[in-house]
């Protein structure tokens, strides 16, 4: 069993390991130097160098993204966050309602459809205002400079859905004059084929970038076509070194199909789904001050078959719904004393939506339901440096929402500076999230008398960076404990909130540079549950070797999962898989580039959902232009 009993010895032992190590080097306190654009923003809502925070936060840099074959970002999140796992079901494609994959799981927090998780793109939540949970074919590389990833709750600074984790999607950044573009044309395997062309301009103040793709696959089983196409635009001007205007939008449709289990096949299960974004922002830096305010706006249309097995008739109607959200964002960081940042902020959310049922034959509409919430929060985070070794954060959100009520969300913890580049941080976290319109609303087994959910995380880091940076190390031990947890009981069927939540583990993180030809990373994470979730896994491993020399780069990439719950019940389901992925590509001449990737490579048979096999060896190839 999972406890504190079980969690602080390991947490002691760690921490008295590295005490011992800081007190046997220079025991003089030192200036310490950091790398200055090894920031990240997630987690404070300002650019901060990550050894100042209390949490994990991992980068998943431009670099990571490319190497994967396709449009998502999920793949190379599932890769390089240890206790992070994505469900998948095919090539391409991830899917809505029923069969869906795209769930994120962080340390057995997320869920399926994933409430549990909040999926940011430049810090605005992007969720679907009914259902709640973001849409995992809207997480397209197109947008991504990066991708930070909050391990833990980050609901002091998020608010509700924030309770596991958070993927801040960041979104590119043109910084010198001139005029620049991209272009990504792929084929492969089961009829895959993918396009991408970008442009990006800045000519003093005046910033632009704007982005087009188009991606589709048959797919590896029958009935299981994906179609996707989508565009995003940016534009900002400077006023000055102290003041920026942001605004951009974001359009995707994509057509899904869904084959059905292998067992209980299903004809016309297909989706037509538009999702898109909006936002304004004015953003202020100043010596003493700095922080933005803006604007938000997401929407949505889905259109979908539910389909009907071999031998049965047709679906006589087809289910429909409109989705929004609308938000307000405003914090301030105010740097007053030395040391010292304070950082205070205000959210406003309004969402929600409506759905109906539209007669395939006559075209009547049957209303479904028709609900509108919102929420409003204020908070305050502190962060002050103590000395040149010890920094101390603290948080508190008061978080009211129309339905559920207020809550309150505390956080602390300290970050020790210890010699030789390393850290020791120490943090608690609570995380909330309150339910969905689909769970108290929609379809049974719904129920309006729904609580938030809650959590609290209790963690333990240490890392260190080697002079020079040829090598880097992390080690985390945390501990969740939670209650309320909306859960189904299938005897009456209702929700209700009578679930608990027991969860620790262990994640590691390794990145070595062994020669300027030749360099290494992994990462491994380590969960215990005292009650099993879906799609996330006990073990999880991912290592990779990278190789550059002249006009070849070549990377091989192995992953490990063990322990995989595929499906709950009486008979739950387990999956243990090894996956081998290889990439490799030449530089024609400096603006172009040729690749060929290679995934499942050992042709594993393997499910991350219970009765949708994963593709055998897949292959694709492509040209990359870049000026």
């Amino acid at each position: 069993m999972c406890t504190k009993k079980t969690f602080l010895p390991l947490a002691l032992c760690l921490c008295m390991a590295h005490t011992t190590q800081a007190q046997t080097a220079d025991s003089a306190r030192v200036a310490r130097t950091y790398d200055l654009d090894e920031v990240v923003v997630t987690g404070s809502r300002q650019a901060i160098n990550p050894r100042l925070l209390p949490m994990t936060v991992t980068t998943v840099d431009s670099l990571a993204l490319s190497r994967q074959p396709g449009q998502s970002v999920l793949p190379a999140l599932t890769e390089q966050v240890p206790g992070l796992f994505i469900t998948g079901r095919g090539l391409m494609g991830y899917g809505v309602s029923t069969g869906a994959a795209g769930g994120m799981s962080l340390r057995g927090i997320g869920g399926s459809p994933t409430a549990g998780m909040l999926v940011l793109v430049d810090g605005h939540p992007q969720y679907m205002g009914l259902m709640g949970h973001p849409i995992a074919d809207a997480c397209q590389t197109m947008l991504a400079g990066r991708v930070e990833v909050v391990r833990g709750p980050a609901s002091v600074l998020y608010g509700s859905n924030a309770m596991g984790g958070v993927i801040n999607i960041v979104t590119r950044q043109q910084h010198a004059d001139g005029l620049g573009g991209t272009a990504d044309v792929s084929a492969g395997s089961y009829g895959t084929a993918q396009a991408q062309a970008g442009i990006r301009l800045r000519q003093g103040p005046f910033h632009l970038q704007a982005t087009a793709n188009y991606g589709r696959t048959d797919g590896h089983r029958p009935d299981m076509a994906f179609e996707q196409e989508g565009g995003y635009v940016k534009a900002g001007y400077d006023f000055g070194p102290h003041w920026q205007a942001v605004a951009d939008m974001n359009v995707t449709h994509f057509n899904a199909s869904n084959p059905g289990t292998v067992a209980s096949p299903l004809i016309d299960n297909d989706s037509r789904i538009t999702r898109g974004m909006a936002s304004l922002a004015l953003r202020n830096h100043h010596r003493l001050a700095s922080g933005a305010i803006s604007l938000y706006y997401n929407w949505g249309h889905h259109r979908i078959d539910d389909g009907y097995s071999p031998g049965e008739q047709p679906q006589t109607e087809h289910f429909n719904s409109k989705d929004r959200m609308a938000g307000l964002s405003l914090y301030e960081t105010l740097r007053l004393l030395p040391g010292n940042s304070l950082t205070l902020g205000l959210d406003y959310r309004h969402f929600g939506g409506q759905s109906w049922y539209r007669h395939v034959q006559t075209g009547e509409r049957r209303d479904g339901v028709d609900k509108t919430q919102h929420e409003v929060a204020a908070y305050a985070n502190v962060h002050q440096d103590i000395s040149t070794w010890l920094s101390l954060d603290a948080g508190l959100r008061v978080d009211h929402h129309s339905h559920v009520g207020t809550t309150l969300v505390p956080q602390g913890g300290l970050a020790f500076h210890l010699p030789r580049r390393a850290e020791l941080k120490a943090s608690v976290s609570k995380g909330f999230r309150n339910p969905t319109i689909r769970e108290m609303y929609m379809f049974p087994p719904q129920n309006p008398d729904l609580r938030a959910e809650s959590i609290v995380n209790y963690e333990l880091a240490f890392t260190q960076t080697l002079p020079g940076g040829t090598l880097s190390y992390g080690l985390n031990l945390f501990y969740i404990h939670g209650s309320n947890t909306i859960v189904l009981d299938p005897s009456v069927p209702r929700y209700f909130n009578s679930g608990a939540v027991e969860n620790c583990g262990v994640e590691a993180e390794l990145s070595w540079r062994l020669s300027p030809r030749w360099s290494a990373d992994a990462n491994y994470s380590y969960l215990h549950m005292d009650n099993p979730v879906l799609g996330a896994p006990e073990h999880k491993l991912h290592a990779a070797l990278h190789y550059r020399h002249g006009r070849w780069t070549a990377t091989a990439g192995v992953q490990h999962v063990r322990g995989l719950c595929t499906a709950m019940g009486q008979a739950p389901s387990f999956e243990t898989f090894t996956l081998v992925d290889a990439r490799l590509s030449f530089r024609l001449c400096r603006p172009v580039e040729l690749y060929v990737n290679g995934e499942n490579l050992l042709a594993e048979r393997y499910e991350t959902l219970d009765g949708y096999p994963m593709p055998k060896a897949t292959f694709t190839g492509g040209l990359r232009v870049e000026f």
